[in-house]
């Protein structure tokens, strides 16, 4: 329950990104039974699905993809609260929320440990163009891309091409990079997430071929994973790729500014808001990631001036996708041909 006489009035005057910490705190104690609950109604219809998708195999192949493909909204689900886990955000008690990300974490082939720790470098450096490289959206500025060769040119628009980034991008993360822990390798506590989970899925892989041969594999749990892992790309990219966005030198760059003007409000209709736990509501996240997901809209709710800070619609993110350089001069991300 929000602790409303304590949350300053929405009409109350905002001047600086930083003010806005202050009065997020109060949004951010979870609840055990709402967390619990939320967690129940997304893991129950996900294997819910997944028996009915193994069951419709005998009768169906087009209905057990049809049914692995809807499940794909509740393994998204699942990647947020994963994603919650990872900021302390779910539950009270880090060690509970630690090992429910790690569980998780098997479904959505994401090595807890290892994303965490990049993600946290995603929410410490967002906006740097001084630190880039790790949890981001690889992002050239003009300059830096006028500076380089014609070979180096063609690698990264290949990169931005929306084929790559939401077509093989999304499969290449999940199955492949996800698989090492890539910028992190030096220390042994991430090789360990990394090939536990790793362990966990070729186990779970294994019982399937056993039980169900290639099938189950071919028709539940890849269009599943593929699916989810590709709406989960194109929410990320939306959240911080747009023409308004934040980025400054490192002599420039602010946390506070960054994580609130740098992330979108992306705003979508309630089913979608619902599977996606929120998320779009990622300028309240990155200034204060401590808030659980179920709680932002109260957030919004109390706060109006909030709600409409960089919004973006479905239909208004799409040309987001032809966005592909940070121009310093007009501070706006523009297309290859604009730069």
């Amino acid at each position: 329950m929000s602790d409303t006489s304590a949350v300053p009035s929405s009409q109350t005057q905002i001047n600086d990104a930083r003010d806005w910490v202050k009065i997020l705190s109060h949004y951010r104690q979870p609840s055990t039974s709402r967390s619990s609950y939320e967690l129940a109604i997304t893991v129950g219809p996900f294997l819910l699905l997944w028996v009915l998708a193994w069951m419709s195999l005998s009768v169906s192949y087009w209905l057990t993809l049809a049914i692995s493909c809807c499940n794909a909204a509740f393994l998204l689900r699942l990647f947020c609260i994963q994603h919650d886990c990872g900021h302390g955000a779910f539950f009270d008690n880090r060690t509970v929320s630690d090992w429910l990300g790690r569980v998780l974490g098997v479904l959505t082939l994401t090595p807890y440990d290892v994303w965490r720790r990049s993600h946290s470098m995603h929410h410490s450096s967002a906006g740097n163009l001084g630190q880039r490289g790790i949890g981001d959206v690889w992002t050239l500025t003009t300059t830096e891309y006028k500076d380089m060769t014609p070979f180096n040119r063609l690698i990264y628009r290949l990169y931005r091409n929306p084929i790559v980034l939401f077509g093989l991008g999304p499969g290449f993360l999940f199955f492949v990079s996800n698989r090492l822990p890539f910028g992190l390798m030096a220390k042994g506590k991430y090789w360990v997430s990394a090939m536990g989970t790793n362990t966990a899925i070729l186990a779970a892989l294994a019982v399937m071929l056993h039980f169900g041969g290639l099938m189950p594999i071919l028709l539940i749990f890849l269009p599943t994973t593929l699916l989810a892992a590709t709406a989960g790309m194109w929410l990320f990219y939306v959240q911080h790729q747009f023409e308004t966005t934040h980025w400054d030198a490192a002599e420039d760059w602010q946390l506070h500014d960054s994580a609130l003007h740098g992330s979108s409000h992306y705003v979508l209709p309630p089913v979608l808001q619902w599977l996606s736990a929120n998320i779009g509501i990622h300028h309240v996240h990155h200034l204060y990631s401590r808030i659980p997901f179920y709680r932002l809209p109260e957030v919004l709710r109390d706060h109006e001036e909030l709600s409409e800070g960089n919004r973006m619609t479905i239909r208004e993110s799409l040309s987001n996708a032809r966005l592909h350089l940070w121009d310093e001069d007009s501070k706006k991300l523009l297309p290859f041909s604009k730069a």
